[in-house]
């Protein structure tokens, strides 16, 4: 059993080594704003600290509140959004601005967070505990690392995770004891070659004391990723490329992009592709032939080509307009 003494020595090292993040108060301080956690929570989901960091205060300069962000355009949000990925979550991020807004403010707690739009189980939690000091178990990747080797857990249910944190958790200081664990899994407490002589938990480490505590929790099994293949169609016209929207349900939905093919199992053949762009999604990846084309296709837009960096482009679909403008230079 992880004993109170554990969690004040681990809050004193967060006092002592806490990561400066513009979305976090320092530790003992009155806890952020919500809009700032709930705002970095989903970026920082499937997404690294460092490539988070820009954006958020990015997107806080531009909508410092919950209440401008629900007054902006979906193309807006979308737009500042490109480049993060997984876009489902500037379309709930949207959809929440707006409900929170009508409402006048967050909800206080796990439950009531969990039934906004793209608020999940940890997410309520994360909020709940950092912004408004509840006890409740947010269990990222580093959260669920640190409790399963402190506790010698090798295959941990969720439940057993949650309820070691929340056990562990002392009274009003919920915020910092769930950043510290973060911080600590983030730091120290790596998946890989974990600093274990610089841990302040090393004493009450189960995972430690066993000699092997990478093997803490055991490896999940990934599945082969399937491989997809289309099309995206290079429609040019007096400096300016054609531009259509995606539909808003699916993959990239709502984002700016190139015209093409739906995304099939099998190659696609085109011999007259100026280039492939290959791309990898959390579920598949997909080569996306490039192929020149002379009359528009479906409702869009013109872009002029010198504009294009302001149009929102996904990766996918930015990487595209590269190859083809690289493609171009090289002939020139």
């Amino acid at each position: 059993m992880v004993t109170a003494n554990a969690a004040a020595v681990l809050l004193q090292h967060y006092v002592d080594n806490f990561r400066r993040l513009p979305w976090r108060s320092p530790p003992g301080e009155s806890p952020p704003d919500p809009y700032r956690v709930w705002l970095s929570e989903i970026m920082l989901q499937q997404t690294t600290v460092a490539a988070v960091k820009p954006r958020f205060e990015r997107f806080v300069a531009r909508w410092p509140t919950i209440e401008a962000l629900a007054a902006a355009k979906d193309e807006d949000i979308l737009s500042e959004w490109a480049g993060l990925g997984y876009y489902a979550r500037a379309r709930n991020l949207a959809a929440c601005a707006r409900e929170v807004a009508r409402r006048g403010a967050f909800p206080t707690t796990a439950a009531e967070l969990r039934q906004l739009p793209g608020i999940g189980a940890y997410t309520s939690a994360a909020i709940a505990a950092i912004a408004f000091g509840q006890r409740a178990a947010a269990v990222d990747t580093n959260v669920r690392r640190v409790t399963a080797r402190l506790h010698g857990l090798r295959e941990p249910s969720s439940e057993q995770v949650e309820s070691r944190v929340v056990q562990t958790m002392p009274a009003g200081r919920a915020g910092d004891f769930i950043q510290a664990m973060m911080d600590l899994g983030a730091t120290i407490c790596r998946p890989k070659s974990p600093l274990c002589g610089q841990c302040p938990l090393g004493a009450h480490c189960l995972a430690f004391r066993s000699g092997d505590p990478e093997s803490f929790p055991a490896p999940r099994q990934r599945g082969e990723r399937p491989h997809r293949y289309g099309l995206a169609y290079w429609i040019e016209r007096d400096g300016a490329i054609w531009l259509v929207r995606r539909p808003s349900k699916g993959m990239l939905g709502g984002m700016a992009a190139l015209p093409g093919s739906e995304w099939a199992d099998g190659p696609t053949g085109a011999a007259n592709a100026i280039g492939t762009v290959r791309h990898v999604f959390t579920h598949f990846s997909l080569d996306m032939q490039v192929v020149p084309r002379s009359a528009p296709v479906g409702e869009g837009w013109w872009c002029p080509i010198d504009q294009l960096h302001h149009a929102g482009l996904p990766t996918l679909y930015r990487r595209a307009t590269e190859l083809v403008l690289g493609e171009h230079q090289h002939a020139a």
